[in-house]
C-alpha cells in the first residue's frame, strides 16, 4: 500500500518537471501506518469536528498529502488533480494550501510553521475538550515534519510550548532522512533532536521509519503518554530510487525517466503512471471508511446532548458570534462617549476585551510575556495550564513566532477565536506566520502594543517605524491604528467579524483624549477612513491621521481655523477597508483641498495614496531615539505647531 503513495508521488512530480519526489518516497511507510490503521478520519465528511489532525509540516513533500487524499477517497481530489500536480488553478499545488481541498488542514511549506500550528491545534483540542467534554471532543494531532522544520527556529518555540503545556495528544514523527537541500544534514547542523525534546518535556521514540510494525507500537505507545510524543523515524529519502535514494539528488527534482523506472523494478510496482492497481485502492478506500462507525457514534452523542450545549457548539463550529454581540458593542461605546475617558489605546484595548470576553466565551487571549504591558488579559481570562484547559489565557513566553503560528492553529481547529499580543516592533519576530494568516485567510487577532516613538525612554530598539507599512503591505490583511477608546471598540468589533482576514491591531502607550464625543451608532471604523472634523467653510486643508496623531492633527487644525484657513480632519484607522468602499465615498474622503497633509508617527509609505506625492507628510524619517515622549515628538516635528507651519507655507 505504501508504494501506491510513492509512485503516484513520483509519476506527478515527473510528470509535472517540478517537485519533491524524496520525501513521499521515504515517508510513505509512516503515513501508511497512521491512515490505515490509527487515524480518525471521515473522507465524506472531512470538517467532522472531532476528527483527528494530520499536519504534513513538512510541505514540500505534498504530493504525499494529495495521495493519501485521493487514496482514501477524498472527493475533492482525483485522479485528475493528481496528474495536474502544481498546475495553475488545480487544487494540488506545490505546497498544501488551505482551502484548496478538504484534507489539508494548513498552508505549509515554510518549514516549522506546521509544526507550530500542530500546537494550536492540540492546544485547542484540550480546551474544548474542558468546554464541551469527551463526549464531543477527544482528537489526536499528527505532524510529519523533517530535518529542515527542526532546524527552523520556529521549532523549539513550539516544542517548548507544547511540551511545558504537556499537550499529550500531539504525535510527531520525524522524517529523519539526514539530508537536506546542500547535501548531508551534517554540513549544518548535529543537534540530538531526541535529546532537545526530551529535555523541552517530550517523551521520544526512536524507530526504524520502514518497519510499519515498529511505527505502530510506536503510536500506541504514545497513545498512553502523559506527555507530547517525538517519534523519530529513520527514513531513506527517495526510497526505492536505484540510485539516488539517500542522497539530496532526489529531494527537490524528478527522478527522470530511467530512474523512475528502476524504481518500479525494485520495489516491484508494474501499474502504469497514475494508475493504482485495484485491490490496493480497494485497500484504501477500505481505510478511509475505517471511522465511519466512530462518526456515527459521535453524531448520536451530539444529538442526545443538552440543547443548550449543543447550540453553543453549533454556534462556535460556524464561527457566528453570539447575538447579543452587536448591541453590546453599540451600548458600550455609548458609555464611552458619555464618559469621554483619556487612556492609551492599549488601555482602551483592555476595556473593550473586558466587554468582548464577557460575551464571547470563545475568545482565547494570551501575550509573549507582555501581559502588563499589551493588557491582553481580563477579568474573565485565567491561565491556561496542564492542570487546567478550561481557562482561556495562554502565557506564550517570548515566542513571538511561536504564538502566532499556535494562534493560526488555534483558528484553524474551529470553535475558538484567538488573539494575543506583543510589542508591534517584534512584529518581525512574528511576521512568516502572520502572512500565513492572510495567506489562508483565517480569523486570528494581533494585538500590537507600543506603536510608535510614543512609547518613549525604551528607544529605537522597541520604537516601531515601517512596521505599519511593512504589515500594510501584507495582501488580506487588516491593519487597524484607533485614535481613542471609541474607535479601538469598533476595531476589535471587526476584528471578530472579520472571518476571513486576520487583524493586527496598532495601540498606544500614552494617554489619549476620546476624540469619538458624539455617540454614533454606526461602526465608522468599517469605512477606512472617515471625516471626524469638518471645515468651518470650503477646505483649504485636509489632515489625515491615524492613532495617536489624531489628537495632534486636531490641535492643528484649531490653529489653521483661528488663522482663517477651512481645515477638515479625517481619520483613518483601516487603509484596507478604506480601499473596499465605492469610487464616490473614496473621492468625497480625499476631497479636494489645495493642501492634503498626512500625520503618523511612522515612515510615509502607503500616503501618497491620501496625500498625493506631492502632499505633506508629517511623521518618521528615520529610526527614532530614547526619551521622553514630549521631548520626542518635538524633536521629530511632530506637532501640531509643525503641521501649522508646513500647511501655511504651502497655502502661500
Amino acid at each position: 500500500m505504501a508504494n501506491a503513495i510513492r509512485f503516484l508521488s513520483a509519476d506527478a512530480v515527473e510528470k509535472a518537471n517540478s517537485g519533491h519526489p524524496g520525501l513521499p518516497m521515504g515517508a510513505a511507510d509512516i503515513a501508511t501506518v497512521l491512515f490505515t490503521r490509527f487515524l480518525k478520519f471521515d473522507p465524506k465528511a472531512p470538517h467532522w469536528p472531532d476528527r483527528d489532525r494530520f499536519v504534513l509540516s513538512a510541505g514540500h513533500g505534498s504530493m504525499l498529502l494529495y495521495s493519501l487524499l485521493y487514496l482514501t477517497g477524498y472527493e475533492d481530489i482525483t485522479i485528475e488533480q493528481i496528474e495536474n500536480f502544481r498546475q495553475l488553478g488545480s487544487r494540488t499545488a506545490g505546497h498544501p494550501e488551505y482551502g484548496h481541498a478538504a484534507g489539508i488542514e494548513t498552508t505549509t511549506g515554510p518549514l516549522g510553521q506546521g509544526l507550530a500550528n500542530s500546537v494550536g491545534m492540540a492546544l485547542s483540542e484540550r480546551i474544548m475538550n474542558a468546554h464541551f467534554g469527551n463526549d464531543l471532543v477527544d482528537h489526536h494531532t499528527y505532524v510529519i515534519v523533517g530535518d529542515g522544520c527542526l532546524m527552523e527556529g520556529i521549532s523549539q518555540e513550539a516544542i517548548a510550548l507544547a511540551g511545558h503545556l504537556k499537550l499529550n495528544k500531539l504525535i510527531v514523527f520525524w522524517d529523519h532522512n539526514n539530508i537536506s537541500i546542500d547535501g548531508p544534514v551534517t554540513l549544518a547542523d548535529n543537534t540530538d533532536q531526541c535529546a532537545r525534546v526530551e529535555a523541552s518535556g517530550w517523551n521520544s521514540i526512536s524507530v526504524d521509519g520502514h518497519d510499519q510494525d515498529a511505527i505502530a507500537a510506536a503510536i500506541e505507545k504514545a497513545h498512553k503518554s502523559d506527555k507530547p510524543t517525538f517519534i523519530a523515524c529513520k527514513t531513506t529519502i527517495g526510497f526505492g530510487a536505484p540510485t539516488k535514494a539517500g542522497t539530496n539528488k532526489v529531494h527537490g527534482s524528478p527522478l527522470g525517466a530511467e530512474e523512475l523506472a528502476g524504481a518500479r523494478k525494485a520495489l516491484g510496482w508494474t501499474a502504469e503512471p497514475f494508475v493504482v492497481p485495484a485491490d490496493i485502492l480497494d485497500d484504501w478506500r477500505a481505510a478511509g471508511q475505517r471511522s465511519n462507525g466512530e462518526h456515527k457514534a459521535w453524531e448520536e452523542r451530539l444529538a442526545k446532548a443538552d440543547s443548550t450545549i449543543r447550540s453553543e457548539w453549533d454556534r462556535r463550529l460556524r464561527g457566528d458570534l453570539p447575538d447579543n454581540f452587536e448591541a453590546t458593542i453599540s451600548a458600550y461605546k455609548r458609555k464611552l462617549s458619555e464618559d469621554k475617558p483619556k487612556v492609551a489605546t492599549r488601555k482602551a484595548s483592555e476595556m473593550a476585551l473586558e466587554v468582548i470576553n464577557g460575551i464571547v466565551p470563545e475568545t482565547i487571549g494570551g501575550s509573549a510575556d507582555l501581559t502588563g504591558s499589551n493588557n491582553t488579559k481580563t477579568s474573565q481570562t485565567s491561565n491556561i495550564t496542564p492542570e487546567d484547559y478550561g481557562q482561556r489565557y495562554v502565557h506564550y513566553g517570548i515566542r513571538e513566532h511561536g504564538m502566532a503560528a499556535a494562534m493560526n492553529g488555534i483558528s484553524l481547529h474551529g470553535g475558538l477565536i484567538p488573539y494575543s499580543g506583543t510589542f508591534l516592533t517584534f512584529s518581525d519576530y512574528a511576521r512568516g506566520a502572520m502572512r500565513l494568516s492572510s495567506l489562508m485567510g483565517i480569523r486570528v487577532v494581533y494585538v500590537m502594543t507600543h506603536d510608535s516613538i510614543g512609547l518613549g525612554e525604551d528607544g529605537p530598539t522597541h520604537q516601531p517605524v515601517e512596521h505599519l507599512a511593512a504589515l500594510r503591505a501584507i495582501p488580506n490583511n487588516y491593519v487597524f491604528r484607533p485614535a481613542d477608546v471609541v474607535e479601538t471598540a469598533e476595531c476589535w468589533e471587526l476584528a471578530l467579524k472579520s472571518r476571513k482576514t486576520p487583524s493586527t491591531i496598532a495601540l498606544t502607550r500614552q494617554n489619549l483624549p476620546t476624540v469619538r464625543t458624539e455617540y454614533i451608532a454606526e461602526n465608522m471604523c468599517a469605512y477606512g477612513a472617515y471625516e471626524l472634523a469638518a471645515a468651518s467653510g470650503k477646505a483649504e486643508v485636509t489632515i489625515f491621521a491615524t492613532g495617536s496623531e489624531v489628537e495632534i492633527a486636531l490641535n492643528a487644525r484649531t490653529k489653521l481655523e483661528e488663522d482663517g484657513h477651512p481645515t477638515r480632519v479625517v481619520s483613518v484607522p483601516c487603509f484596507e477597508l478604506f480601499e473596499q468602499t465605492s469610487d464616490e465615498y473614496k473621492r468625497v474622503i480625499l476631497g479636494d483641498a489645495p493642501v492634503k497633509i498626512a500625520v503618523e508617527a511612522a515612515i510615509r509609505m502607503g500616503w501618497d495614496r491620501f496625500i498625493g506625492i506631492d502632499g505633506i507628510f508629517v511623521g518618521m524619517t528615520g529610526f527614532g531615539a530614547s526619551g521622553p515622549i514630549e521631548a520626542l515628538y518635538e524633536h521629530f516635528g511632530i506637532t501640531a505647531d509643525h503641521i501649522v507651519a508646513a500647511a501655511e507655507a504651502k497655502l502661500k
